[in-house]
């Protein structure tokens, strides 16, 4: 199962996270966010895991020029970005994978998915709230049973360190992972690697 770490801001936190091996970390490009990374690389980026831009509605030379800065092989998307402008943003970066990210309270939100059935490379699911994402709250994971797509999706919104089992039992055959974050924290963008270590190694057990 993919384990993508998200909200990465200070470098010996990045350095420690992805010993643990996980196979995504995600960087928030967000301005509202807490764990908004900002411009300025930081002086150390993974190398052993791919990289994950996290964008609301950003405009897309401001998307060029993170993706190069930083080096990223995904992006995520998590605001009214259209079909047609990630068909766009698909053009100019024919090399990168986006995700789609969607809010999720029950099966009819669903339905947003088949606008990007043909378009994007998977899905996150994450929990409807006041912020685009980073609520720290889950939906009702059973909702998921009614998903019916072709493309692969990320499980989010408020996973914590408890929760491994739990998820371990999911007959979800499109879900091909997880997305972790502030329940995973002593402070906004930086992570409580042995709560990592942990989770992970339940996981993967």
């Amino acid at each position: 199962m993919i384990i993508k770490v998200c909200g990465m801001r200070y470098p010996e936190n990045i350095r420690a996270v992805e010993a643990l091996g996980v196979d995504l970390m995600g960087f928030i490009f967000w301005p509202g966010s807490s764990r908004y990374v900002g411009v300025e690389v930081p002086s150390y980026l993974p190398g052993s895991c791919r990289r994950v831009g996290v964008f609301v509605d950003s405009a897309l030379p401001d998307i060029l020029s993170a993706v190069k800065g930083f080096g990223l092989d995904i992006i995520q998307l998590h605001g009214h970005e259209s079909p047609e402008a990630i068909t766009e943003l698909k053009e100019r970066l024919p090399s990168v994978q986006v995700l789609r990210s969607l809010a999720i309270s029950g099966p009819g939100d669903l339905a947003q998915a088949r606008e990007y059935e043909n378009i994007c490379d998977g899905f996150l699911f994450d929990t409807k709230g006041k912020l685009p994402g980073g609520n720290g709250r889950q939906f009702d994971w059973n909702v998921l049973r009614h998903y019916n797509g072709s493309l692969p999706f990320l499980l989010s919104g408020g996973i914590g360190p408890g929760d491994g089992m739990r998820i371990r039992s999911l007959d979800l055959p499109q879900c091909i992972g997880v997305d972790l974050n502030s329940r995973f924290e002593t402070a906004p963008g930086l992570k409580d690697v042995e709560a990592l270590g942990t989770f992970i190694e339940t996981l993967r057990s």
